[in-house]
């Protein structure tokens, strides 16, 4: 995925069972996040930093999504325990993962492995990316004010 490509049609199951559709944010900017696993430190520092700022994120125009491998329940778990005030994809078999290229071979505790590598997206309104954060870029406990800041441009 680059920027100026459409989000696939179909984005996966919530942690409700519930399908969620690039349609149904059309109208509406997204930001989609992908992160390798619930109730982590980086995971929660991220997730909660989103939470906390979703009102000043909303005064944008943007709705917040996250994405992982993990499972429905395992989701809705993470929301309770964290008030999370957004959805979650429950991506078990990594397939919108791979399609987003969020999903390759990563360093973690100087082995490597694969897994999701975390990326955030930022979509307008018709469905297209308008912006990236990789990896190295994201820092999860200030991410929601690092995408503030580009959104200021």
């Amino acid at each position: 995925m680059n920027v100026g490509d459409k989000l696939p049609e179909v984005l996966g199951v919530d942690q409700n069972g519930k399908e969620i559709k690039a349609e149904d944010f059309r109208g509406r900017k997204l930001v989609l996040y992908a992160y390798p696993k619930d109730n982590t430190s980086g995971c929660t520092a991220e997730a909660c930093s989103l939470r906390d700022n979703r009102e000043a994120l909303a005064a944008k125009g943007y709705e917040v999504l996250g994405i992982s491998k993990d499972s429905a329940a395992s989701h809705q778990k993470f929301i309770d325990k964290y008030e999370l005030n957004f959805s979650l994809i429950a991506d078990t078999d990594t397939t919108l993962l791979q399609a987003l290229g969020a999903w390759g071979e990563k360093t973690m505790c100087g082995r490597k492995c694969v897994g999701t590598l975390r990326t955030t997206f930022l979509v307008n309104e018709e469905g297209v990316v308008e912006h990236i954060f990789t990896p190295k870029q994201i820092n999860t406990k200030t991410h929601a004010e690092q995408i503030l800041a580009v959104t200021e441009k």
